[in-house]
C-alpha cells in the first residue's frame, strides 16, 4: 500500500512539474535580450541608414545595445553568409536588401540559401527607384521612351551599378515588358552610373529616388516614371509605371530584418513587435519620407511570403535575360 501511495504521489508530482514547465517560457526567450545584439550591414547607402535607424530604435525598446556592424564586400555576401552561419539565438541579425535574394541566382556557390537559412522578422520599409534620362533624350514620358527605343533598336543605352545589380535587373525587366532593345552599360556603382547619365555617356539610368532628386530639381536629369505602385512625395509630378501602362515594371529598394533560421519563435515575435512599433513612429516616417520612401509593417509570415515572391520574380528576370555573375 505504501509503495502504491508513493507511486501515485510521484506521478502527481511529475504531472505538476510538467504543467509548470509548459506554462513557463524557455529561459532564453524569457531573458532575451541579455547582452548586446549585432545587426550586420552588407552595404553602405540606404541599407546602412535603415540599419542604423532600426538599431537605435531597438536599443531603446529592448534595453540592450543594438550595434550596427558593417560587413561590406563580395556584393553583400560577406554579411549574408556570416549571418546565415551565426548561432540562432537572436544576437546576430541581418539587414536584408534585394541582393540577398538576387545573388544566389547569379552564383550557385554562395554560402547561403536566402529562403532556408534565414528567419524573417519584419519588412521595415522601401524606397522606390525612378527612371531618368539625360535632357538630350527627346522622350518626355515613359510611353515616348518606349516608342523611341522601338524606332531605334540598340541605339539607346542605360547605365547600372554593375552586372546583376538591382538597377541592372530593373532595366532588363523594362526591356522584357516593353519589348525594346537598349544597350546595358555597367558601372562600378549606381552612383557612378548616374554620373555617366548626367554626362551623356548613357541615355537612361534607373536609380533610387533620393539619389537623383537634387539633379532633377536642377534640370540635369529628366524623370519619366517611378517604378512603384504609387507616386512619391518628393517627386509628386512624376507618374508611376502603372500610370504609364507598364504596371509590372516595379523595382523598389526594400529593407528586411532577418535572423538565422532556427531562432526561437518567441524572439522573432519580440523583435517583430518592436520593429513594427519603431517603423510606425513619427520620426521614422519623417526619415523615410526624406529618402523618398516609406516604412512598412508586416508579420513574420507576411515577410516570408514577400521574400518568396521577390525571389521568384527576380530569378525569372535573371534566367530570361541570361545574366551571370562576372
Amino acid at each position: 500500500m505504501k509503495l502504491c501511495k508513493i507511486r501515485r504521489t510521484g506521478t502527481a508530482l511529475l504531472s505538476l512539474l510538467a504543467a509548470l514547465a509548459a506554462a513557463t517560457p524557455p529561459a532564453g526567450a524569457q531573458a532575451y535580450p541579455a547582452k548586446p545584439i549585432r545587426i550586420l550591414l552588407p552595404f553602405a547607402g540606404g541599407t546602412d541608414l535603415v540599419g542604423r535607424l532600426i538599431a537605435l530604435k531597438l536599443s531603446a525598446a529592448l534595453g540592450q545595445q543594438v550595434v550596427p556592424d558593417p560587413r561590406l564586400g563580395a556584393g553583400g555576401n560577406i554579411a549574408h553568409e556570416a549571418a546565415a552561419k551565426s548561432p540562432p539565438d537572436g544576437y546576430t541579425l541581418l539587414m536584408g536588401a534585394p541582393p540577398v535574394l538576387i545573388n544566389p541566382h547569379l552564383n550557385a556557390r554562395v554560402g547561403f540559401d536566402p529562403l532556408r537559412d534565414f528567419a524573417p522578422i519584419a519588412l521595415l520599409g522601401s524606397i522606390p527607384n525612378v527612371l531618368v534620362v539625360h535632357p538630350s533624350v527627346p522622350a518626355k514620358n515613359l510611353r515616348e521612351l518606349v516608342q523611341l527605343a522601338r524606332s531605334r533598336p540598340g541605339k539607346l543605352s542605360y547605365g547600372s551599378g554593375g552586372v546583376g545589380s538591382a538597377n541592372h535587373l530593373a532595366g532588363e525587366l523594362m526591356k522584357s515588358l516593353a519589348k525594346i532593345q537598349i544597350v546595358h552599360v555597367p558601372y562600378k556603382s549606381a552612383t557612378i552610373g548616374l554620373v555617366g547619365a548626367m554626362s551623356g555617356e548613357v541615355d537612361i539610368v534607373i536609380v533610387v529616388v533620393s539619389s537623383v532628386a537634387p539633379y532633377v530639381k536642377e534640370g540635369r536629369m529628366r524623370p519619366l516614371a517611378v517604378l512603384d505602385a504609387k507616386r512619391v512625395g518628393s517627386m509628386p509630378q512624376v507618374p508611376t509605371t502603372a500610370e504609364a501602362g507598364i504596371p509590372q515594371l516595379v523595382a523598389v529598394n526594400w529593407y528586411i530584418l532577418l535572423a538565422p533560421a532556427g531562432t526561437p519563435r518567441a524572439i522573432i515575435e519580440r523583435l517583430n513587435a518592436e520593429s513594427v512599433k519603431a517603423m510606425a513612429a513619427a520620426e521614422t516616417r519623417e526619415r523615410f519620407a526624406a529618402m523618398g520612401g516609406e516604412p512598412a509593417s508586416s508579420t513574420p509570415e507576411q515577410t516570408a511570403e514577400f521574400l518568396r515572391t521577390e525571389y521568384t520574380r527576380w530569378g525569372n528576370v535573371i534566367r530570361d535575360a541570361g545574366i551571370r555573375a562576372e
